[in-house]
C-alpha cells in the first residue's frame, strides 16, 4: 500500500526544513505535490486511492447538492425584488426616481458589515445549526416582504434580509473547505455559486407562474401578483431551513453518511494537506494574517468588479429586457436562457480549472466575453443583438465569483485564516453589489449607457487583476524556490511553524 510523508518534513531540533539527498528542500507543504495514492497519518493509519475517491464521492452526494440548494434559495430571495418590480411592485409602492436603487442598495450596505463577524461566529458555533438559522431568517424576511405597503416598509425588509444573508455565501464557502482539499475546491465552490445563475433562471419562471395565482388572503391583506413571489419563495426557504440541520454534517469526523473508517479517511486526508488543526480557534493574529495576504486583495477587488456585473444583472435584467420593448411576461421568460447557459459554463470552467489547478488564466479568458457583451449593450441599438450581448455577459461574468473566491481560499492557509479570508474577500466583493444598485437608474433608461459603461470598465479591471494575480503568485513562488522566505522559520517552535499557514516557505500559491 503506497504511503506519503507527513506534510511537514522539519528537523524538530533545528526548526529548519529537512533536505533530501540532493540538498534541495522538500516541498511537502504544497498540496499539489503530495501523492494521492495513499497516506500515513503518523500512527500507521493508511488508505488507498480508491477508498479516498469513494469517500469524496459520498461527500459530493450530500454536501454539494445541499450547499447549492441553500445558496440558490439565498440568491433567489435576494434577486426576486427585480422580478417583483416589473410585476407591479414598482407601481404599487410608488418606487419612483431612485427609490428602487435605495431598496437594493440598503441590502448590500448591511450585508457588508455582517460577513466577517458572521464567519467568525460560524467558526465558533459550527455550521450545523448556524447556517440553517440564517436560511430560516432570510426566508422569513422574504415571506414578510409580501405584506409591505410602502417604500419605507420595503426598505426595512431589505435591510433585515442583508442581516441574515450576509453570512451565507462566505459561511458556505468555509463549510466546503472543511471537507475538501485545495485542488478539489473550485469545482465544489463553482457548483454552489452557480446556484446564483440557477436562481436567475428559476426566478423568471417562478415569477411568471406565481404572479398568476389568483388573489387570496384576508380582506385587510390581499396577496396577489408580485406579493405571491415574496410569500411563496420565502415560505419554501423557511421550510428548507428547518429541515437542513438533519442533513448537514458538522465536520468530516461527524458525517452521518460515512462509516467509522470513512470518517477517519475524510478527516486524515485533510490533516495531511493543511497546515493547521481544523478545530483551531480564530485569534487576532489569524485576522491580521488574512488581511496581510496580497493575493486576498487581488481576489477581493476582482470579486468587487465581478460583483458589479453579477449583482447588477441579477437585479436589473428584467427591467433591461422590458425596456427593449418586450412585455413584462416576455421579459421574465427571456431572462431564463442566459442564466441557464451561464450555469453550465460556470460549472464547466470550475471543473477544468480544478483539473489543471489554475485559476487566473480562466478568469482572464472569460472576462473577454463580458467585455464583448457590455460593448454590444453600450453601442448597439438592435434589440436582438443587445439580447445576444446579455448571453456574452452572463457567460463571461458568472464564472468569476467562484473563481476569485476559490483562488483566495486556496492560497489562505490554515483553517482560521481561511475562514477570515473567505469572509472579507466576499465583504469587499459585496461592495461591488452596492455600486451595482446605482449603475442602472431610471433616468438613464432605456439605453442605460452609464450602467453599461461602468460594467465595461469593471470587466476590463477584472482582466487586469487576473493577470496581476498570476504574475504575483508566480513571483512569490519563485522567491520561495530561491529560499528567500526561509528566514521565517528562524527561532520558531514546532507549533509556531505549523501555524505559519500560507506564510510557510514551503507553501506554494496556486496561480
Amino acid at each position: 500500500m503506497a504511503t506519503v510523508e507527513p506534510v511537514y518534513g522539519f528537523n524538530k531540533t533545528s526548526g529548519n526544513a529537512e533536505k533530501d539527498n540532493a540538498g534541495a528542500e522538500k516541498i511537502l507543504y504544497n498540496e499539489q505535490t503530495t501523492s494521492s495514492l495513499g497516506s500515513d497519518s503518523g500512527d500507521g493509519f493508511t488508505w488507498t486511492e480508491e477508498e479516498e475517491k469513494a469517500v469524496r464521492w459520498k461527500l459530493d452526494k450530500v454536501i454539494v447538492p445541499l450547499t447549492t440548494f441553500l445558496y440558490m434559495l439565498c440568491f433567489l430571495d435576494r434577486a426576486n425584488v427585480g422580478n417583483a418590480r416589473i410585476q407591479g411592485m414598482g407601481d404599487d409602492l410608488k418606487l419612483v426616481g431612485v427609490r428602487f436603487n435605495w431598496v437594493t442598495s440598503i441590502f448590500y450596505i448591511i450585508y457588508i458589515f455582517v460577513e466577517v463577524p458572521s464567519n467568525i461566529l460560524l467558526k465558533i458555533v459550527g455550521p450545523k445549526y448556524y447556517l440553517p438559522l440564517l436560511v430560516c431568517g432570510f426566508g422569513l424576511v422574504s415571506l414578510c416582504s409580501a405584506f409591505v405597503h410602502s417604500f419605507e416598509g420595503l426598505l426595512v425588509a431589505r435591510a433585515f434580509l442583508g442581516v441574515f444573508e450576509g453570512g451565507v455565501m462566505p459561511g458556505i464557502a468555509f463549510f466546503i473547505t472543511c471537507f475538501y482539499k485545495r485542488e478539489e475546491l473550485l469545482l465544489r465552490v463553482g457548483i454552489y455559486v452557480s446556484a446564483a445563475s440557477m436562481a436567475g433562471a428559476f426566478g423568471g419562471l417562478l415569477a411568471t407562474g406565481l404572479a398568476r395565482i389568483p388573489p387570496w388572503g384576508a380582506s385587510g391583506m390581499i396577496i396577489h401578483d408580485w406579493r405571491n413571489i415574496f410569500f411563496f419563495e420565502g415560505l419554501v426557504t423557511v421550510l428548507v431551513g428547518l429541515g437542513s440541520p438533519y442533513f448537514m454534517p458538522k465536520s468530516p469526523q461527524e458525517c452521518w453518511f460515512l462509516n467509522e473508517r470513512e470518517r477517519r479517511i475524510a478527516s486524515q486526508r485533510l490533516i495531511m494537506k493543511n497546515a493547521g488543526d481544523e478545530n483551531e480557534k480564530v485569534s487576532p493574529h489569524h485576522v491580521t494574517r488574512a488581511f496581510l495576504n496580497i493575493n486576498n486583495y487581488i481576489c477581493a477587488f476582482g470579486f468587487f468588479f465581478i460583483n458589479i456585473t453579477v449583482q447588477g444583472i441579477s437585479l436589473f435584467l428584467p427591467t433591461i429586457l422590458r425596456d427593449l420593448g418586450w412585455t413584462r411576461t416576455q421579459a421574465q421568460l427571456y431572462s431564463v436562457p442566459p442564466y441557464v447557459c451561464a450555469c453550465v459554463v460556470a460549472i464547466a470552467v470550475a471543473f477544468f480549472s480544478d483539473r489543471v489547478n489554475r485559476r487566473g488564466i480562466f478568469l482572464a479568458a472569460f472576462t473577454l466575453l463580458g467585455i464583448t457583451g457590455f460593448a454590444i449593450l453600450r453601442w448597439s441599438t438592435n434589440a436582438n443583438i443587445r439580447y445576444m450581448g446579455v448571453f456574452f455577459i452572463t457567460l463571461g461574468a458568472f464564472p468569476g465569483g467562484p473563481g476569485f473566491l476559490s483562488w483566495a481560499m486556496n492560497n489562505a492557509s490554515g483553517p482560521a485564516v481561511r475562514a477570515v479570508s473567505g469572509a472579507y474577500v466576499v465583504t469587499l466583493g459585496t461592495a461591488g453589489g452596492v455600486l451595482a444598485t446605482w449603475a442602472y437608474v431610471a433616468s438613464d433608461g432605456p439605453e442605460y449607457h452609464t450602467g453599461h459603461t461602468i460594467n465595461l470598465a469593471g470587466q476590463i479591471a477584472v482582466l487586469v487583476l487576473s493577470l496581476a494575480g498570476i504574475a504575483y503568485c508566480k513571483w512569490e513562488n519563485r522567491q520561495r524556490d530561491l529560499g528567500k522566505r526561509d528566514h521565517r522559520l528562524n527561532g520558531l517552535s514546532e507549533a509556531q511553524i505549523k501555524d505559519l499557514g500560507y506564510r510557510h516557505p514551503a507553501f506554494r500559491y496556486i496561480t
